[in-house]
Formats: structure tokens, C-alpha cells, sequence
């Protein structure tokens, strides 16, 4: 794919080049916003401690807010909400997985 497909978002501190369709750029800028954010808030309460451990914890407490907005009759989350996240998801995972590859070949 081209280049001009990819978008570098910056997570806890680190730059993820994603491709996405550039209808969807801005929505994935603003969702790695969201997870900066959410990851920023579990590292600095100092109860968890290591990049993954800190994705998964954000991942949990977006798709638990997720679920419980979906449980509540005036709030509902539509079924395109649900794929984006899980697509997001499963996006980051594969960069953390990628990533945990990459430091292990260095070592």
C-alpha cells in the first residue's frame, strides 16, 4: 500500500505508523488520542507498571465504558461504534505484538 494511506499517531510515547483509508484518518487520530490518554492515566496511578500491561488495562476499562453504555436504554452504542473499536484493537495489538517481536530478535 502507499505510503499516503499511513498515518503516525503517538501512543505513551511511542510513534505507530498505521495504514487506514483516508476517509477514517481523522476518526483513528482521535481514537489514539483517546487511548494516549487512557494510557497516560493508568501509568501515572503507579498501579501498573509496562507498556502492554498499560494497553491492556486501557483496552478493559474502553471496552467496559463501551459496555455499559450499551446496557443502558437511552445511551446506545451503534453497531459501527463496535467494529471501530474492535478493529482499533485489534489494530494496537498487533503493534504490540509486533513491537514485543522486535525487541526480542534485538536482544
Amino acid at each position: 500500500m502507499s505510503s499516503s494511506n499511513s498515518v503516525t499517531v503517538q501512543i505513551l510515547d511511542k510513534e505507530y505508523s498505521i495504514i487506514c483509508p483516508q476517509e477514517e484518518r481523522s476518526n483513528l487520530v482521535s481514537a489514539a488520542r483517546y487511548l494516549d490518554g487512557k494510557m497516560r492515566e493508568i501509568r501515572s496511578s503507579g498501579k501498573v507498571i509496562g507498556a502492554d500491561r498499560i494497553a491492556v488495562m486501557a483496552a478493559l476499562n474502553i471496552t467496559h465504558d463501551l459496555l455499559h453504555r450499551q446496557e443502558r436504554p437511552d445511551v446506545q452504542a451503534s453497531t459501527t461504534t463496535r467494529e471501530q473499536v474492535r478493529d482499533l484493537l485489534e489494530r494496537v495489538d498487533l503493534v504490540l505484538a509486533t513491537e514485543s517481536d522486535a525487541s526480542k530478535a534485538d536482544s
